[in-house]
């Protein structure tokens, strides 16, 4: 999740506010398909894009890791205040969660790539006659591949595109491969989104992740109406003890292995005691570009250390 920070509630929306480098050759005609028309079916349907464009404004901090992983970084004039990643992405005041068409229609995009319509600005754009692509948080790993793919074709950067998810794939299932023999230890889980105790369920994107190990989610049985989102008491943390705790508010609410001994009984839980506190990157554990796989390899290495260490 600021994807992830589909990512729909109010903590969600915060988590994706919250890439990998391009190929080595930079030029738009390196994706094969230069001054094509193509048509890419998107979250707001078929979008149809005249030639290989020029002047992007990027909405979503996933999106603009990918522009820039699938090589098409210097086709990017513009991109949201929360795309940090990578750090010559051109990051503006721009917003995707209030958006301004007037601001946006400053930079003369000839394509707008956002991952959510608020305030109705897919409209707003189309109106003017500037194509958007509109591509929702992945709520699967097949969506963010699909979504990498179409970012590919939009911007003339095809090939490029296939590498990158051709990688990625490759790297997550070494991963989970690797841990294989680790999968039936019956291990759990806690995912903490802020020191508020707001977690993530099973149905979610990122819960989706963690599945691939294997691992229990001690937050399912805790989501009632809060649509994968719950926030947790700690009454019921405490009692679950789950054996792997997950930190992906490192950057956002300064949270670390030590600042969890301090909190009222924590130091009891297995996860403190076995080494089973992992503390995340926020901008890695919630988007779902390319750098998913080093999200995968985390959560790897620590069910490998902790099944280990049992």
């Amino acid at each position: 999740m600021r994807s992830v920070r589909a990512l729909g509630a109010a903590i969600a929306l915060v988590m994706l506010a919250a890439g990998c480098g391009g190929g080595d050759d930079d030029s738009p005609s390196a994706g094969g398909n230069e001054g094509a028309r193509v048509t890419v079916q998107a979250g707001n349907g078929a979008v149809t894009i005249e030639g290989t464009p020029k002047r992007i404004v990027s909405l979503s901090p996933t999106h603009t890791e990918t522009l820039f992983a699938i090589g098409a970084g210097p086709q990017v004039v513009a991109a949201d205040a929360y795309s940090t990643y990578p750090a010559n992405a051109p990051k503006t005041k721009l917003s995707g969660f209030k958006p301004n068409a007037e601001a946006i229609i400053g930079y003369k995009p000839d394509l707008v790539v956002l991952s959510d319509d608020m305030d109705g600005i897919v409209k707003a754009l189309e109106k003017v006659k500037i194509p958007v692509l509109l591509e929702p948080a992945a709520t699967g790993l097949d969506d963010a591949y699909d979504e990498i793919t179409d970012l590919g074709r939009a911007t003339g950067r095809a090939e490029q595109a296939a590498k990158v998810t051709g990688d990625m794939r490759a790297s997550v299932q070494a991963t989970v491969t690797a841990a294989a023999k680790d999968k039936d230890k019956g291990l759990s889980y806690y995912h903490e989104l802020d020191n508020q105790l707001h977690t993530v369920t099973s149905k979610t994107f990122i819960g989706q992740v963690y599945g691939l190990f294997g691992l229990r989610n001690i937050a399912d049985d805790a989501d009632k109406a809060s649509g994968g989102y719950p926030q947790l008491s700690r009454e019921h943390l405490l009692k679950q003890d789950p054996d792997l705790i997950f930190l992906s508010d490192t950057k956002c609410c300064g949270q670390n292995t030590a600042a969890l001994g301090k909190r009222p009984g924590w130091s009891d839980l297995k996860a403190l005691k076995k080494q089973g506190v992992v503390e995340l990157d926020d901008d890695i554990a919630s988007r779902w570009g390319p750098r998913l796989p080093e999200f995968v390899k985390a959560i790897g290495d620590a069910v490998q250390k902790v099944s280990a260490g049992r």
